[in-house]
């Protein structure tokens, strides 16, 4: 946990100082075990077990037993749009080598798997934040961070332009280092120094902000938010609705015998003594004439289900997430066409993510060509090519791409979109040459045909000459 300065003092007006812009973005963080980051990460694994008892006496009878239990849909919410979100490559219309160098880039960073963790963040606290900075050689990393350990601020009147960006991070040991970036310095508080005004001030080599923001769910007004947040309500209700059946379930879900006109036993203390062991013995008899016995009827759980199916099915509603996706009414396996179709929600939702993040992803690759000093830091028509977020079978899917090659569509984009990476491709590439090669090697070796005789191989002469001169001898 970050502890700001004792000495800090509050401010009026814009942040001037180091100090003050870190008081001020400090102030920004989200903090805190009750902070709705905090409270939807718990949601996403299943932490947020409150054993929501109807009554109080039963949670102190039942409490102890279901303590271990879960029923959590939150995280396979969250899960379903972020496996589909896979970045494959960037592209810059009439620069082939960009892909290229922009992959080397990524894998330095290990961003084919950070990037996943990345996109997680954004989608269950609402946003996430990528640092490019050089490394001591002088080439670009890409560093993820979460969004409860950054702030930023944002130039009056810009949705993108950053002014100032904090991040706050604790060792291992408990000790906290504070970094503040600024277009034009960079200040570092040291790890294990308290006080914020005993920092180090350095200029920004870059003239920006290298704080790139993933914002999840972005608008023009107000703030980002989680996946999470109109699903957490309706997730209470299913843990409370099924609370209730578990209780049921073990008061009410069995028959239970009854007996009347029957001398109650006491003990030596004055304790009642059951009669009979219900549970061993199998003849339940009494010698007064004026005794009864009787079962009251066992509880039908169904209600439970039926009400606990209509709440999965309003949290599929809200969270756009196919219905097969929650095992509701699945009598039946789905065929695939009509997989397909219920899956149009989910994936107009994960294309609709695409957009953002993919904006944000070529901003970084933009801020790393400019580590490098590159011409390519104001290329803005960089776009980011993601993997086909629809699942298909193989056989629906090739035929499409056999179909679109007869439109005269290049091979490489539709090695792209059967799902090929980028390094793949490039590997297919060489690969075509030296199959190329190979046969132009093989054709040398075959026996190859002889030359043909140029007068051999003359058109012959035709007789119209030899008619015109036989017709004008014999006019003479």
């Amino acid at each position: 946990m970050i502890v700001p300065p004792g000495s800090h003092t509050a401010f009026i007006g814009k942040p001037e100082t180091p100090e003050q812009w870190l008081t001020y973005l400090y102030g920004k963080l989200p903090r805190g075990p009750h902070s709705p980051s905090a409270e939807f990460s718990r949601y996403y694994e299943g932490d947020q077990q409150k054993l929501a008892f109807s009554q109080m006496r039963y949670k102190q009878a039942f409490a102890s037993v279901f303590e271990q239990w879960r029923d959590n849909f939150c995280g396979m919410i969250v899960d379903a749009t972020n496996e589909r979100l896979n970045v494959d490559s960037f592209r810059i219309p009439g620069d082939a080598g960009t892909d290229k160098d922009a992959r080397v880039f990524w894998q330095r960073s290990s961003m084919d798997a950070y990037s996943n963790a990345v996109h997680l963040e954004a989608l269950i606290q609402g946003r996430a934040y990528v640092v490019v900075w050089a490394d001591k050689d002088g080439e670009p990393t890409i560093t993820p961070v979460s969004g409860d350990r950054m702030a930023v601020c944002y130039k009056a009147g810009s949705l993108w332009e950053l002014e100032a960006a904090a991040r706050f991070e604790t060792d291992s040991w408990g000790r906290q280092q504070v970094t503040l970036w600024t277009e034009d310095y960079v200040y570092e508080v040291a790890y294990g120094t308290t006080e914020w005004d005993r920092g180090t001030r350095q200029g920004n080599p870059l003239g920006t902000v290298p704080v790139i923001p993933f914002e999840n769910r972005s608008r023009l007004a107000g703030e980002p938010y989680s996946d999470l947040a109109n699903c957490v309500p309706i997730q209470d209700a299913i843990n409370k609705i099924t609370m209730d059946a578990l209780t049921a379930s073990e008061m009410a879900a069995y028959p239970q015998r009854w007996v009347t006109g029957l001398e109650i036993q006491e003990d030596e203390n004055g304790n009642p003594v059951a009669p009979f062991n219900v549970g061993l013995d199998k003849l339940l008899q009494a010698e007064d004439p004026g005794a009864k016995f009787g079962v009251f009827q066992a509880a039908d759980l169904k209600n439970y289900v039926v009400l606990v199916d209509m709440l999965v099915q309003h949290l599929a509603s809200v969270s756009r997430v196919p219905s097969h996706y929650f095992l509701v009414n699945s009598s039946s396996t789905p065929s695939g066409e009509a997989i397909i179709s219920a899956e149009a929600g989910l994936v107009a939702k994960v294309r609709e993510r695409m957009l953002h993040f993919g904006e944000s992803w070529e901003r970084v690759i933009r801020l790393c060509f400019r580590v490098k000093g590159d011409k390519r830091q104001d290329a803005f028509e960089m776009e980011t090519r993601w993997r086909d977020p629809e699942y298909r079978t193989e056989a629906q899917h090739i035929d499409a791409l056999l179909k679109l090659k007869q439109l005269n569509v290049p091979e490489e984009i539709l090695w792209s979109e059967a799902g090929f990476s980028a390094a793949q491709i490039d590997s297919f590439r060489e690969m075509r040459k030296e199959d190329a090669k190979a046969a132009a090697d093989i054709q040398k070796l075959m026996p190859q045909p002889e030359p043909q005789n140029p007068a051999a191989s003359k058109a012959p002469q035709g007789n119209s000459g030899n008619a015109n001169r036989k017709i004008n001898e014999a006019k003479n």
